[in-house]
């Protein structure tokens, strides 16, 4: 199904926005859809809660996608700061502290964590998980030399759509839950110098 409403990419500005962002993430839980579905249209592994939305907003808004008022899609943005609001991630600030991309370390770069991203049902394949990480390069490209993510390596249809708008893969681990792939995005075109 295509929708005839353009679709818009934006910074979250209003709570609506982030209560809109948790019923779609909900809707694609990993432990919310089937297996068949899991694998053929991809999955969410985390759920936030409106407190811990609304205080990473607070430091850096996320971005979204939106059909008229309705949320077509939004790609979390995590602050490195931000890192105690989700105690179950800090084995992947652990892992990323030790991690290097362009032969230096993580952490000497500003970057964040790319939080989840998910596409509504309806939406998908209309380019709006591409359009969301442009809009990422747009607003946060001057601020951030890259953003860094974990994907789920049975999580296929995220692992491709990652890699086709330009994630390199730095690292991959197991953890008690899945194997993980670390994958990174350049925001500025390449890391500064």
């Amino acid at each position: 199904m295509t929708s005839s409403t353009p679709i818009r990419t934006c910074l979250v500005t209003r709570r609506e926005e982030l209560e809109q962002i948790l019923q779609l993430q909900a809707a694609n839980l990993r432990d919310h859809v089937s297996p068949a579905q899991a694998a053929r249209e991809g999955f969410v592994t985390v759920a936030h809660t409106l407190d811990v939305l609304e205080r990473m907003h607070a430091r850096t808004p996320s971005v979204i996608a939106k059909a008229g008022e309705r949320l077509a899609g939004y790609a979390l943005v995590m602050p490195v700061e931000a890192r105690t609001f989700v105690p179950v991630l800090e084995p992947m600030f652990q892992l990323l502290e030790k991690l290097s991309w362009r032969g230096r370390p993580l952490r000497e770069y500003q970057y964040y964590v790319m939080g989840q991203v998910c596409v509504a049902e309806e939406y998908r394949g209309q380019g709006v998980f591409d359009a969301l990480y442009r809009e990422h390069r747009a607003s946060y490209g001057a601020r951030f030399d890259f953003t860094v993510t974990e994907v789920a390596t049975r999580n296929t249809r995220s692992m491709r759509a990652h890699a086709r708008v330009g994630f390199e893969h730095i690292e991959t681990y197991r953890d008690a839950t899945d194997e993980w792939a670390v994958i990174v995005l350049g925001l500025r075109g390449g890391a500064r110098e």
